[in-house]
């Protein structure tokens, strides 16, 4: 433990604290004196326990204030997440069913090449006999 000497109303205290807090102390002790001095100016003197009280009250209540801030930005934090994770579903899904439908046309994509291979070798077959037909056609006649 560290001593550190701070001002407060006017009178110094000694303070132990952590080694490495010492900053720290310093400039919780000034924002209290702060609160204080300006308490007592706008209020007067109505007794050193009574303005500590009041200050205390005052930190405090910013102290929730904060809190409660925190906790509805913790609580905006949740939903963002599940929001996000709703959403990156929504993509995976979307994805898995795009990729199924690529796969799908790809499927009937070959399908449609064989089909025009076997109706190209079809074609070509029925014209070799229409030619050999009109071949022997032509040679019967002369």
């Amino acid at each position: 433990m560290v001593n550190v000497t701070i001002r407060f109303n006017d009178k110094d205290y000694i303070l132990s604290c952590e080694q490495g807090q010492e900053q720290e102390l310093e400039k919780l002790a000034v924002y209290l004196n702060q609160k204080f001095t300006r308490l007592k100016e706008d209020l007067g003197n109505i007794g050193e326990n009574k303005l500590l009280l009041i200050s205390s009250i005052q930190v405090i209540d910013e102290l929730f204030t904060i809190k409660n801030l925190l906790e509805k930005m913790r609580n905006q934090n949740k939903d963002l997440i599940q929001k996000f994770k709703e959403i990156k579903n929504l993509a995976i899904l979307f994805r898995d069913e795009k990729e199924t439908q690529i796969n799908s046309l790809h499927s009937e994509l070959q399908t449609l090449k064989e089909k025009m291979s076997e109706d190209e070798t079809s074609y070509a077959n029925a014209l070799e006999k229409v030619s050999q037909s009109i071949d022997s056609f032509l040679k019967k006649i002369n």
